[in-house]
């Protein structure tokens, strides 16, 4: 393999340095060991160690460019999607009574967003919201404007003090740098949708299992209820027109990425690596829970997704590189992560976007979107808006000065990421997920 040929071709000339080759060489290798463990035995135990694929007794010591695709082609004649064991609601109860308890069967028919009536205990003079873990810098004042009318806002029926919760209508599920946070500041145009001001709780996917940052051990849970303050303010406002007899209907979400993909905290939940499959995922609990609910998966080509995430965690200190290293070559594997969400939800209930077609058109992608929900179409006004508001949370400047992506890499990598994406076609019914440039879509 010539030694020029590295991840990236920044502007100006190319590396040329033996680091390079080294590095590309152990980002392919990466890519492969972490295919190993998100393929199994009907999803996730391995399905080849890179000795056996390598054709090797121990570990292989000669990383050739030949050896690596030869790789590639052996993978993808392993490659099989079998349907995984979805537990049993009663299975799920036994692992997380506390979340069947606060959560009830169901909820409030006359308002579309899941809510209900929780009583209330103890001192309700105290402020609900001091101990709240996720107090930061955006939901501090949210908390203290919350706890300046909270008991003004608790219902008095049949002598219990009654708390008006909710929980998101819908979620956006989609993957690292794909868009979600611009998807989730356009939603937030329209006049019927009123989101919280932390976008991202993490919460289902990992700060329940008491996980603060991606490959990070537990340190402590974020209770539910915590989980549920944040979604106070649209509470008191449904709940305003509950009382009110208001028919004008509002529903709230939330956008963590890592709902859709990040299975990492289970193995901190009782008997989830017992076996070569986790007893369950989030979107057990979600559906057991929510079966109603809908969710906003926006995804983007896995090679540019790689690439941007690549870029915007490069600064990262050594050990969250090595981490998000892994992550970021697992997420791109869409195709399985879609069929475990279809495992349990109906495809009426998962809304699919490309990025690249929401960047093209947004009031176009925006409308689908509004369909989905339920919503009503905006004004022409709202529409121009939804239209020139600047993208969110772009590429760093820092790192669009680096150039593009090699073409000796992209080609690799499209060769690798092509099987799953017929998958995905075939999983979702559209060729636009090939991302060959030639669909209608694009």
């Amino acid at each position: 393999m010539e030694s020029d040929r590295i991840l990236t071709a920044p502007p100006g000339g190319r590396c040329r340095s033996p680091c390079c080759r080294c590095w590309f060489l152990l980002f392919l290798l990466l890519l492969f060991i972490s295919v190993s463990f998100i393929l199994c035995v009907e999803w996730r135990s391995a399905l080849f160690t890179t000795a056996v694929f390598l054709g090797y007794d121990a570990a292989p010591q000669d990383l050739s460019e030949d050896t690596l695709r030869d790789v590639v082609r052996r993978i993808f004649t392993k490659v099989n999607f079998t349907h995984r064991r979805v537990p049993e609601v009663r299975e799920l109860h036994r692992l997380n009574t506390h979340l069947f308890s606060v959560i009830p069967p169901h909820f409030l028919p006359e308002v579309r967003n899941p809510c209900w009536f929780q009583e209330l205990r103890g001192d309700v003079s105290a402020d609900p919201y001091s101990s709240n873990l996720f107090t930061g810098l955006f939901m501090q004042p949210v908390f203290a404007h919350l706890n300046a009318s909270f008991r003004q806002s608790l219902l008095l029926h049949d002598g219990k003090l009654l708390r008006f919760r909710c929980l998101p209508y819908f979620y956006i599920i989609g993957q690292p740098k794909c868009g979600t946070t611009d998807l989730y500041e356009r939603l937030q145009l329209h006049p019927h949708v009123q989101l919280t001001a932390l976008k991202e709780p993490h919460w289902w996917s990992r700060k329940r299992f008491g996980i603060l940052l991606p490959g990070e051990p537990p340190k402590h849970l974020f209770p539910l209820d915590h989980y549920l303050d944040l979604f106070d303010p649209v509470a008191r406002q449904i709940q305003h027109r509950v009382l009110g007899n208001s028919s004008w209907s509002i529903i709230t979400g939330e956008a963590s990425a890592s709902t859709m993909w990040d299975s990492s905290g289970c193995e901190y939940m009782h008997g989830c690596s017992s076996g070569p499959e986790p007893l369950s995922l989030t979107q057990d609990f979600l559906h057991a829970l929510q079966p109603h609910a809908r969710f906003i998966a926006i995804l983007r080509d896995p090679v540019e997704r790689l690439y941007s995430d690549y870029l915007y965690f490069g600064s990262s200190n050594k050990s969250a590189q090595d981490f998000q290293l892994k992550v970021r070559l697992q997420v791109g594997l869409y195709v399985v992560f879609v069929l475990d969400w279809l495992s349990v939800f109906s495809r009426d209930q998962l809304l699919v976007v490309r990025l690249e077609d929401h960047a093209a058109d947004p009031a176009r992608s925006m409308r689908s979107v509004f369909r989905f929900l339920g919503l009503e179409p905006v004004s022409a006004q709202t529409e121009l808006l939804i239209s020139k508001r600047p993208v969110s949370n772009s590429r760093r400047a820092a790192a669009s000065s680096l150039g593009p992506m090699s073409t000796h890499t992209r080609d690799l990598l499209t060769h690798f990421y092509t099987p799953f994406n017929k998958r995905l076609c075939a999983a979702l019914q559209d060729q636009a997920f090939m991302w060959d440039h030639r669909s209608a879509h694009a």
